[in-house]
């Protein structure tokens, strides 16, 4: 494979040849330091201007403000102790906001540098709740569910069409015996993002096109459901890459596959020839309410916000649960596709509802549990 065939078409975000092989090894969740990282790149802030409606100073501000708020949350979880319940960025503060069970603590968090707001359900109590509704069986009405510290509650979100449905209903009931729930309606049930195989795509398994999510040394990661562990997977040239050595879904949605014949790793997700490339430099995770950007071999670079963690989906393969909800929009064979904030790794495209001509929204899988599950290292620049 020549290097100038892979950089010409900028194809894979993680198999580009040559430039980047020089990149060393970091810990997965390593934080670089202030003097490491590189400025935003113009794929990024031309896409939160797009995506967000921001100018590109706005656009600069949100990733510091960001930045700082993803260094404080631990610090501000120790603070509020026992009493948390739970955290998200505000955009229109800037600052990380902390929900608290009692006022003591929400001064211990203010003190710490975040804002806090009073609520009435610890995360403990919340992630229980969710738990209990986690072992009940849903039917192909209900959307999803999260906890969402804001409200203090768990979401249930139920397809708007179904809503009246019996069995939509009885679910509902028995999640309220579960704990605090408040239910919402959303306008499409939840589907993965694979497709069938067409040209100029990152990867192929059989008749099956995803996008891939991010190098690990040895391989990369994506999505479960674009492949099974032992399954080979081509290249954007027909050519062998690998084979997937680890994969689960539903349960879980993802997998790695390993990078052989010539093909090898690279700390980059690509803008596809038509936007900057983005490096990676690490995977801290960002918070709720921070933008995200997602890219993939379908619709390319587009932007949103983080609306949820710790989602379960109910797919029609079965549910897959610890999901991180946006409010990006993807389309088929997007799947598997990178998510980053800044230039820390989020997650892999999983699925979701929409399309990036009316609007939707994403679920990804958490890049760090990935990383864990496995025993992976993260490829940063």
């Amino acid at each position: 494979m020549r290097h100038a065939t892979v950089l010409r078409t900028g194809l894979s975000a993680l198999l580009l040849l040559g430039a980047w092989a020089a990149a060393g090894p970091s810990s997965a969740s390593a934080a670089p330091s202030d003097s490491a990282r590189a400025p935003a790149s113009a794929a990024l802030l031309t896409a939160m201007q797009r995506d967000l409606g921001l100018s590109e100073g706005q656009a600069r501000a949100r990733l510091a403000d960001e930045k700082a708020a993803t260094a404080l949350e631990p610090k501000a979880q120790r603070a509020a102790g026992s009493a948390y319940g739970g955290s998200w960025f505000d955009a229109k503060s800037g600052k990380l906001i902390v929900a608290v069970t009692n006022a003591e603590k929400a001064e211990a968090v203010r003190a710490a540098g975040a804002g806090a707001r009073l609520v009435e359900n610890s995360a403990e109590r919340l992630d229980a709740a969710k738990a209990r509704i986690d072992a009940l069986p849903a039917p192909a009405g209900v959307s999803s569910w999260h906890v969402d510290p804001a409200s203090s509650s768990v979401i249930v979100n139920v397809v708007a069409s179904e809503r009246r449905d019996n069995d939509v209903r009885s679910f509902v009931a028995k999640a309220r015996e579960a704990g605090p729930v408040t239910v919402k309606t959303t306008a499409e049930a939840p589907q993965t993002f694979a497709a069938g195989t067409v040209g100029g795509d990152p990867y192929y398994t059989g008749n099956v096109r995803c996008s891939i999510g991010f190098s690990v040394h040895g391989g990369f990661v994506t999505a479960g459901h674009c492949g099974g562990a032992g399954q080979s997977v081509r290249g954007w040239d027909g050519s062998a890459i690998g084979h997937f050595q680890g994969s689960s879904f539903p349960g879980n949605d993802y997998a790695w596959v390993n990078v052989a014949n010539g093909w090898w790793t690279v700390p980059v997700v690509l803008g596809w020839g038509t936007v900057s490339d983005q490096l990676v430099r690490g995977s801290n995770e960002a918070p709720i309410g921070a933008s995200i950007c997602r890219s993939g071999s379908t619709t390319r670079w587009h932007c949103g916000r983080v609306l949820a963690k710790n989602e379960t989906v109910n797919y029609s393969q079965g549910a897959v649960h610890q999901m991180t909800k946006t409010s990006v929009c993807a389309e088929g064979g997007d799947s598997g596709g990178s998510f980053i904030s800044g230039d820390q790794a989020q997650g892999v495209t999983s699925g979701g509802w929409g399309n990036c001509s009316g609007g939707g929204e994403t679920w990804y899988q958490p890049v760090n549990e990935i990383l864990n599950r496995y025993g992976l290292t993260l490829h940063t620049a």
